[in-house]
C-alpha cells in the first residue's frame, strides 16, 4: 500500500488524466486496502479512514472531470497565467521562499549517493514534490539497487519531506483552484502524516 500510495501521488502531482486516475483508484481498490493494511499497524487508526474516504471521493470526481479539464486545472494549480500558479511544489521554495535554494543542494547530494543522475528530460528542479514520492517509491521497491532498509527510507523521508511536504498538500487542498486537487491535497496531507508517524517507530 505504502508504495502504490507514493505511485499514485506522484502520478497526480506530475499531471494526470483523470480517466487514468479513475482507472488506477478502481484496480488496486485503495480504499478498501487501507484499512486492512498491516504495514502501519493502524488497523484503528484515525488515518486510515480519513484516507478510504478521501479515495472514494478522488474517484467520484475523477470519473466526473474530462481529460482536458484536468489539464486546466492542473496548468492553472502549477503554472498559472504567466505569473507561476497557486502552488509551487519545491522544497526550496517552501523551506527558503525561494527556488534553488540549500535544499535542492542537499537533495542533490543525496541523490548522487543512491545513484540517481539529472537527465534532460524535465526542467524542473529535482525537489518537486512529485520527483520525491517517486524517490521514496523508488527506496521502497529497490529501483535503486536492492530495496533500501525502513532506517534509509526514514532519514531520506525525514531530511527531505518531512519539514514541508504537508504543508504543501495543505496547500493544495485549500487551493482556489482545485477541484480534481482537492482530495489530492488531502490524500497527500494525510499519508505525509502516517508516515512521519510509521517512521518515528523505526529505531534509529
Amino acid at each position: 500500500m505504502k508504495k502504490t500510495l507514493c505511485t499514485l501521488l506522484l502520478f497526480l502531482c506530475s499531471g494526470c488524466s483523470a480517466v487514468k486516475v479513475s482507472t488506477n483508484i478502481n484496480d488496486v481498490m485503495i480504499a478498501n486496502q487501507i484499512a486492512k493494511h498491516d504495514l502501519y499497524k493502524f488497523r484503528n487508526h484515525q488515518h486510515a479512514n480519513e484516507m478510504g474516504a478521501t479515495m472514494k471521493a478522488l474517484g467520484d470526481i475523477a470519473v466526473r472531470t474530462t481529460r482536458g479539464k484536468a489539464e486546466e486545472e492542473y496548468s492553472a494549480l502549477f503554472y498559472g497565467k504567466g505569473s507561476g500558479g497557486e502552488i509551487h511544489p519545491y522544497a526550496s521554495y517552501y523551506l527558503t521562499g525561494f527556488v534553488y535554494e540549500k535544499p535542492l543542494a542537499d537533495l542533490r547530494r543525496d541523490l548522487t549517493e543512491i545513484g540517481v543522475k539529472r537527465t534532460d528530460v524535465s526542467e524542473e528542479p529535482e525537489d518537486h514534490i512529485a520527483f520525491l514520492c517517486e524517490i521514496m517509491h523508488g527506496l521502497i521497491v529497490g529501483t535503486f539497487d536492492t530495496p533500501s532498509s525502513l532506517a534509509h527510507q526514514r532519514d531520506f523521508f525525514n531530511r527531505h519531506l518531512a519539514t514541508w511536504a504537508v504543508k504543501v498538500f495543505e496547500d493544495l487542498e485549500g487551493a482556489e483552484s482545485a477541484a480534481l486537487y482537492m482530495p489530492v491535497g488531502k490524500l497527500g496531507k494525510l499519508f505525509m502524516a502516517v508516515e512521519a508517524e510509521a517512521f518515528g517507530m523505526v529505531a534509529a
